[in-house]
């Protein structure tokens, strides 16, 4: 059976159609493929640099704090990173850098700063992102249930930190 079409030459038998749409969708498989492989060169790299001075050896908190910290901080805000296999495909593993490179920044639990007034900030500025709810990220506790605290865990992280950037400030004042 051909298709017609006023004006124009015959088109091809519908399945000799159906096997050149088949052949497009193999090679844009292969060239998506291809494409897909090709990202993975540029990955990133996962450091993990040597640990200066650690918050929880530093400050002390309580057991329950540490842990609450360690499980819902501790892979973007440290060079204790534990890097899942997802975070060396590409492009994932271009937002999981992107995204510790820049929590490292803004707090990085293992370069804490020995001056009072400075960790007192800290702890201030750890309180107020728990306390806006903007830490842990949503995006990460949906992977990572253990990072999710409940009402209890983040008050007491916040409490704990209330009371030692106060006690911090006693200090230099």
């Amino acid at each position: 059976m051909e298709i017609f079409c006023a004006g124009r030459k015959p088109w091809l038998p519908l399945a000799s159609l159906t096997n050149q749409m088949k052949k497009r969708l193999k090679w844009i498989l292969v060239g998506l493929l291809a494409g897909f492989a090709l990202l993975q060169l540029p990955n990133p790299g996962h450091p993990n640099p040597p640990v200066k001075s650690d918050f929880i050896a530093a400050a002390r908190p309580p057991a329950t704090v540490a842990a609450g910290l360690r499980a819902a901080c501790y892979d973007c805000h440290s060079h204790e990173t534990q890097w899942p296999w997802y975070a060396r495909i590409a492009p994932v593993s271009w937002l999981i850098a992107s995204d510790v490179n820049e929590g490292r920044e803004h707090l990085n639990f293992s370069d804490w700063p020995a001056e009072a007034p400075t960790a007192a900030k800290k702890l201030d500025r750890i309180n107020e992102v728990l306390d806006y709810r903007e830490m842990p990220p949503k995006k990460y506790t949906l992977l990572h249930a253990d990072a999710r605290l409940n009402e209890a865990q983040r008050k007491e992280i916040m409490d704990w930190t209330e009371a030692a950037a106060g006690k911090l400030r006693a200090t230099t004042n």
